[in-house]
């Protein structure tokens, strides 16, 4: 905002402080929101059509617009629900007053004391009896015919961009009721929402690459939690039956439009059930959410009508990358020669992939890619999932499953592994991956260990995509446009 533009407001304001006025003012007694105005005027005219008015209104927001016509001046009054427009008389507020609006900008937060009804237009107004100024804005808002379009000033003042983009502001709102619902019907089935550490010791729970950071008083580093599954599963074994955290999580990874490094998930985990119960109260869960949230199963997603009523596919892993890729990666556990298998397929694997990694880089670029509509997909290579027990009839893949809705991976979970001896094992070899190169293998973590030797009992865990879920019920292309304040690189 240029000089002139800052110093044209600043010179209002002081004109306000003149007259013996406050711009930030304490508070303002509302009578109610805006919304909550039009919808009993709304009421009421079912019952008066022609006579509908409510006397006595008291409505704050901030001014969106603004238009004079001598003696009369409409204006825009938005909140956080609604908009309402604004008819101001100068016969009626007073030659002082009504002098007063032209110390007003577009953005400045008002409170309005009148009637509401409509006009012989049939726009519900409140016809203002006074008005006062409650906070004065000082920096001009975007321009209103081209909004706020850069996507950079867009994520970096989010604030900004809720004003000037009302429908992101309803974006978040979406992701909010989602959260909600999802929790109620957790709680509803018996979950206990629990906390656990946001630093670790040892980053765990998760195939990724920590956030370092330093403790003082200790003197030591610790970890930004991967995940919290290790925490959770010591709850278990504590004597907890069925828990869940919404939480944030940080991985040091890439960003696109899909990851971010600080994101937010669910986890949950059930005593006494396997993959094959848990991927049915999985089904159940996202059902629920998807209509408690938007009033429906079915939605848009990207120009694509997905449908998440019915029953969802199920496919076994490497039943799809045989169906989509047009190829067999179970016929080798060889990590060239699945390398050269997925190289036939035109998927290129660097020298730093396990045979599980060039399994999961083939799924993600043949096989995801096909899946629109709900569809699980279970049974996973032994090298993908640390963590999960080996499937009971055969023990070079675990019982795994994930759930791919509008080609994005929402969900991952598993019967739990809870054999100290091949937990130790399978960390054991994940440290072998760590020294040929793969720095987001999973670390071995001792107490966790103690923990299972103690003992938990048979158990199932899932972890949901919150903000993925987001994206897909609030027709959102990409992640960031559903975390209220994503990293950005440093403007230099």
């Amino acid at each position: 905002m240029s000089d002139e533009l800052t110093q044209h407001r600043l010179d209002k304001m002081a004109r306000i402080r003149e007259r013996g006025d406050v711009p930030f003012k304490y508070d303002f007694d509302r009578s109610q929101t805006i919304g909550e105005a039009r919808a009993a005027l709304e009421t009421l005219e079912a019952d008066d059509a022609e006579g509908a008015l409510i006397e006595n209104q008291s409505l704050a927001g901030r001014m969106v617009a603004s238009r004079g016509q001598g003696k009369v001046t409409f204006a825009d009054l938005r909140d956080e629900g609604a908009k309402i427009q604004v008819f101001l008389k100068k016969n009626t507020l007073g030659d002082e007053s009504y002098e007063a609006l032209k110390d007003l900008d577009i953005g400045d937060f008002i409170g309005v004391h009148g009637k509401v009804k409509r006009t012989q237009k049939g726009e519900i107004t409140i016809f203002a009896d006074s008005w006062e100024i409650l906070t004065k804005n000082t920096r001009a808002l975007p321009e209103k015919h081209h909004g706020l379009t850069d996507v950079e000033t867009r994520y970096r003042q989010r604030y900004l961009d809720m004003i000037a983009n009302p429908e992101v502001l309803d974006t978040f709102k979406t992701r909010i009721q989602m959260v909600s619902v999802m929790r109620r019907a957790l709680e509803a089935d018996g979950y206990l929402e629990v906390e656990t550490p946001m630093m670790h010791p040892i980053p765990g729970g998760a195939t990724a690459r920590p956030f370092v950071t330093h403790h003082n008083t200790y003197d030591r580093d610790l970890y930004m939690r991967v995940a919290p599954e290790l925490y959770l599963k010591k709850l278990i074994v504590g004597g907890f039956e069925k828990v869940f955290e919404i939480n944030r999580c940080f991985r040091n990874e890439g960003v696109d439009t899909r990851h971010n490094p600080e994101f937010t998930s669910m986890e949950l985990y059930k005593a006494y059930e396997d993959y094959y119960g848990l991927m049915d109260e999985t089904e159940e869960l996202f059902k629920r959410t998807i209509e408690g949230t938007i009033g429906s199963l079915s939605f848009d997603y990207q120009g694509e009508t997905i449908d998440c009523s019915g029953e969802w596919k199920r496919i076994t892993l490497f039943d799809s990358i045989r169906e989509y890729a047009g190829c067999d990666l179970e016929v080798t556990r060889d990590k060239e020669e699945a390398a050269k298998i997925a190289k036939s397929v035109g998927v290129e694997c660097d020298a730093t992939m396990g045979y599980g990694k060039i399994v999961d880089e083939v799924m993600s670029e043949k096989v995801q890619p096909h899946l629109v509509q709900p569809t699980f997909l279970y049974d996973y290579p032994i090298e993908l999932s640390p963590l999960a027990k080996k499937k009971r009839d055969n023990e070079a893949l675990t019982e795994r499953f994930q759930a791919v809705i509008g080609r994005m991976e929402l969900c991952n979970a598993f019967s739990e592994l809870n054999d100290p001896i091949d937990q130790r094992e399978r960390f054991e070899g994940q440290g072998q991956l760590r020294e040929e190169g793969d720095d987001e293998a999973q670390h071995l973590d001792e107490d966790f260990l103690t923990a299972l030797e103690i003992g938990m009992p048979p158990t199932a865990g899932l972890g949901i995509g919150i903000d993925r879920l987001a994206m897909l019920l609030t027709d959102s292309a990409s992640i960031r446009e559903v975390i209220m304040f994503p990293q950005l690189r440093t403007i230099s």
